[in-house]
């Protein structure tokens, strides 16, 4: 009997099903996380408003943009942080 290296083929589609399964679950992980990314960035803009809006109840006028320039720097600099911490994920 000549030995044969062909996989049988419920072996094949088992691979082939397995295969499947995992670049379903990649892809709804991916949607998963885009829908998280939008809740995030709708969080983000509301919670700026409203910090603005904050700053404009509660800080007399002639120190508002004062102080709306310090809290846009600090969002500046978390962001600024957060974006080298991924470049170096990335590049590493």
């Amino acid at each position: 009997m000549p030995a044969t290296t062909a996989e049988p083929a419920e072996d094949v589609d088992e691979q082939e099903d397995r295969e499947f399964a995992e670049r379903l679950r990649r892809y709804l992980d991916y949607a998963v996380l885009a829908g998280l990314l939008l809740r995030a960035l709708i969080a983000a803009l509301q919670f700026y408003l409203n910090a603005s809006q904050i700053i404009s109840t509660w800080v007399n006028p002639e120190f508002r943009p004062i102080f709306h320039a310090a809290f846009n720097v600090v969002l500046l600099l978390g962001a600024a942080l957060g974006i080298s911490v991924q470049l170096r994920r990335l590049t590493d």
